[in-house]
């Protein structure tokens, strides 16, 4: 398998899409046609994750952070990244980075730390928007199915958990060919009238080439007429934070030592307790304090996220109570789900879970 190969997989779970405009994601070390002999799964690519790469024979490291997140003007081996970029290329190691594609994922970031808590009843926190757009095009009546499945293969119609989903109204398309033209139907140099089925659907925008190519390929015209608008809708898959419920009410004291353990943090910084009990949770990986008003807007009782500052906590306003657990303790389930996913879907490929140490962090 080449690492277009294993990219177009994981991308499967976590289109490069959804991932934030800020962030660098994507294959930033090496060549998509190249030839993986394994891969290694990591939270953070540093040094020694590089060693590891070289000692389990793994051509290719997916991390979730990436690597390179601003842009490189030198490669002197002076910074981290620097040193960490130049060993991958001497050792012809790429690196792959998926990060707030994960994040955004409705199978990602989120959703782990939800699976690891026991929450039910999951939904994103913040859904994205203008992730939805609708495709109009005029089909003749006789070519319709073939048009549908064609395109619904390709991901139309899809929205939520209904597939093949589609309107159609009939009418007339007219059209006059010229000398140039090679009509399906009708006499170059007449106006021809057609009965058509005007044809819509929503689809994902990152399923928008595969649309568009099949459309073309399916229908029997020669020039195609189709409109593609974004739709300011939010899209309720696809976003970040999630939250969810325990299966029963529990005091703050239980839940904390719960959390605690669950996470494997060895501290929780939190805002003061409201003394109410806890059932309904909201999570987001890394750093989340953007996410505040939307947890209280959701209603929930606890917010677990990291990277809170000081004055950040006197948000909670006794609304509900913010927990910040950590960075790496909020996202280190994440390469557990990335190989899981890829084992499942390439059971006999080698795929290796990092045991390098990469938390900057330590604890006193």
């Amino acid at each position: 398998m080449t690492i277009n190969d294993i990219t177009n997989i994981i991308e499967e779970l976590a289109p490069l899409s959804y991932a934030e405009d800020f962030d660098n994601v994507g294959l930033l070390v090496g060549d998509v046609s190249t030839e993986v002999t394994g891969v290694l799964v990591t939270l953070d690519t540093l040094e020694n994750v590089v060693d590891e790469a070289i000692a389990k024979k793994c051509n290719l490291i997916v991390s979730f952070h990436p690597i390179i997140f601003s842009g490189l003007k030198k490669l002197t081996g002076k910074t981290y990244v620097e040193r960490v970029v130049i060993k991958a290329i001497k050792n012809d190691i790429a690196i792959y980075t998926n990060h707030t594609a994960l994040d955004n994922a409705r199978h990602g970031v989120n959703n782990k730390i939800c699976e690891v808590l026991g929450l039910t009843n999951t939904k994103i926190l913040i859904p994205q928007k203008q992730t939805l757009k609708k495709l109009t095009t005029f089909v003749p009546v006789d070519h319709v199915e073939e048009v549908k499945v064609a395109i619904f293969k390709a991901g139309a119609g899809k929205i939520g958990n209904y597939s093949n989903c589609s309107f159609s109204t009939e009418g007339q398309g007219t059209y006059l060919a010229n000398e140039k033209a090679n009509p399906t139907k009708g006499t170059i140099g007449e106006i021809h009238t057609e009965k058509e089925v005007l044809l819509t659907c929503v689809f994902n925008r990152n399923d928008e080439r595969a649309i568009i190519k099949d459309l073309i390929s399916s229908h029997p015209y020669e020039e195609v007429a189709y409109d593609i608008h974004t739709l300011d809708n939010t899209n309720p898959y696809i976003g970040m934070g999630m939250v969810g419920e325990l299966e029963k009410e529990v005091t703050e004291i239980e839940f904390f030592k719960d959390l605690k353990v669950k996470m494997k943090a060895h501290t929780i910084r939190h805002s003061k307790f409201s003394k109410k009990p806890i059932r309904k949770i909201a999570v987001l990986g890394g750093s989340g304090s953007f996410a505040i008003g939307a947890a209280k807007a959701a209603g929930v009782d606890v917010f677990i996220t990291a990277d809170l500052k000081y004055h950040q906590f006197y948000e909670a306003e006794n609304q509900l109570v913010l927990a910040d657990i950590g960075h790496f303790e909020t996202e280190q389930f994440t390469k557990n789900l990335l190989v899981d996913y890829l084992t499942k879907k390439i059971p006999n490929f080698a795929v290796h879970l990092s045991e390098s140490i990469t938390n900057p962090i330590n604890y006193f």
